[in-house]
């Protein structure tokens, strides 16, 4: 596990109505680090916020949490 996948966990806990339908899976490619937050539909809009800028926050700190030069992709999906 990276630090940015922890960095997006407890920031997606944190706003969630219930943090046990949180779900954080992290993937290394070549050169990126991809990181997929899955939530309830409900929290969705939470993870999201308003015109985006939840969401680019939670890039960017997972961005700036990253040791080494790798590049982070956050991508927020609807759980199942």
């Amino acid at each position: 596990m990276s630090r940015s996948r922890d960095v997006v966990e407890v920031i997606a806990q944190v706003l969630a109505d219930r943090a046990g339908n949180v779900t954080v899976a992290e993937r290394e490619g070549s050169d990126v680090t991809h990181i997929e937050l899955s939530t309830a539909g409900h929290d969705l809009g939470r993870m999201i916020g308003r015109q985006g800028r939840t969401a680019a926050a939670i890039r960017t700190l997972a961005e700036l949490a990253e040791s080494d030069e790798r590049r982070v992709s956050v991508d927020i999906v609807d759980a199942p």
